[in-house]
């Protein structure tokens, strides 16, 4: 995997191992000529210091937690609960609950929330072909949905009705704003067009659910998405229409796919799998085409109420085309999902995850080491987010707690209103 990925390219200015009191001399001393810290230096810094103590209590609740996102400034946080809530903390006013929406015309769970580049307006999903859209700026806190605010409904169905039985796994906005693409349980990628008011394309893009999708860079040209029938696909919107299907395939899983991050480069990703491993890709070593992988079971299994077979665990694709695996978590009865950890304070050294055994795992993306578990919580972990800029990571599990994990930490944070307090936990 050394190839892939060079120490150059995760961020680091630093000549070999450099210790962070060499860093500091050398910066007091001016070696680098510029009198500062590097962007490159500040990650190589930074990146020892991993968000592992705590943790603090940000909010319980009394349903279950499906997403949980910092926006892309760190300045608000995003839950997203099963019981209808969608809570918009203010980081920098001390986690204030800033916007409360209860959520319109839910099924099952709210499945994803997006927030727009200007943090303006948020849209969420759930499993139905309408996505609604919140203004967050608005003045009031209580957002019920057409009450005290209007929750305007987006139709993804093709007719434009409303009444095509599928449900919306996965919803992001354009870099520029201005068009949606979203995942969806019919098989399918959608892109609806907000400045039209429309849904825009369909294109059947997968053999089974489409759990993910994301962009692979600021451009927005490329796509990527993953399914239940073990691909990552490649997508260029620049052609989507006429050219009619991927522009390239990863294949390497042998159970489906619950969730894709992209490293923002427009080269390589990973996937969390339900076979319980997660992969990075480099877009390079894709292929053109790709044929159904026939999995050679000889057991039943189905991972929303059972138990992945252990001998399973061996299996391994022929045809991986996969950079490196990571394993130690474990995905079952949600999608669970996984991330790069921020460029600014990290060099996106790490990639984390949460996981169905209720912990958070965090690994060296070269070396695949697991440097931290983060244990707290008592029912799995579908959703977790690393602060952009600072040591600051946040949980989110079915149990209803959202926690903070920090370096070196702040003291005991305020406890929210008739909430009982969480204990300080150690990490192993």
């Amino acid at each position: 995997m050394g190839y892939a990925l060079s120490r150059l390219e995760i961020g680091s200015d630093c000549d070999g191992d450099m210790s962070t009191s060499a860093s500091g001399e050398g910066r007091e001393c001016n070696y680098s000529g510029k009198g500062r810290f590097s962007a490159g230096d500040c990650c190589h810094v930074l990146s020892r210091y991993l968000p592992v103590n705590g943790p603090w209590l940000v909010d319980q609740m009394t349903s279950r937690a499906y997403v949980s996102q910092f926006s892309s400034d760190g300045s608000l946080f995003v839950a997203g609960f099963q019981g209808s809530h969608i809570r918009i903390y203010n980081v920098d006013s001390g986690w204030k609950v800033q916007k409360n929406i209860l959520a319109k015309s839910l099924r099952w769970t709210i499945t994803d929330t997006s927030l727009s580049p200007d943090q303006r307006f948020l849209v969420y999903a759930s499993m139905s072909p309408i996505i609604h859209i919140v203004n967050v700026t608005s003045a009031e806190t209580e957002s019920l949905a057409n009450v005290t605010e209007v929750h305007e409904g987006l139709d993804f169905c093709a007719h434009g009705d409303g009444r095509d039985s599928f449900g919306i796994f996965s919803v992001k906005f354009s870099t520029d704003g201005r068009e949606l693409v979203a995942g969806s349980s019919d098989d399918s990628i959608y892109v609806y067009d907000l400045e039209t008011n429309k849904l825009s394309l369909r294109i059947l893009a997968h053999r089974s659910d489409v759990n993910t999708v994301c962009f692979a860079d600021e451009t927005g040209h490329l796509v990527y998405s993953g399914s239940d029938d073990t691909f990552c696909k490649v997508w260029d919107r620049r052609c989507f229409i006429s050219k009619g299907k991927a522009a390239g395939i990863l294949e390497g899983h042998v159970e489906g796919i619950t969730f894709i991050d992209s490293r923002g480069d427009g080269r390589y990703l990973i996937s969390n799998g339900k076979d319980q491993t997660i992969k990075l890709w480099d877009i390079r070593k894709m292929s053109n085409n790709a044929t159904h992988y026939n999995r050679p079971r000889n057991y039943d299994w189905d991972y929303r109420w059972m138990d992945y077979p252990p001998h399973a665990k061996n299996l391994m694709h022929p045809r991986d085309r996969s950079v490196a695996t990571y394993k130690g978590h474990s995905v079952l009865r949600t999608l669970i999902r996984c991330y790069f950890s921020p460029e600014y304070s990290t060099g996106q050294k790490y990639i984390y995850t949460g996981s169905h055994n209720s912990c958070v795992y965090i690994y060296d993306l070269l070396t695949g080491v697991l440097v931290a578990t983060l244990k707290h919580h008592k029912s799995p972990v579908r959703d977790c987010s690393w602060h952009p800029q600072y040591p600051m990571l946040v949980s989110s599990s079915w149990d209803g707690d959202v926690v903070k994990w920090e370096f070196p930490g702040s003291g005991e944070a305020p406890t929210p209103p008739n909430k009982k307090r969480v204990r300080r936990r150690h990490f192993y």
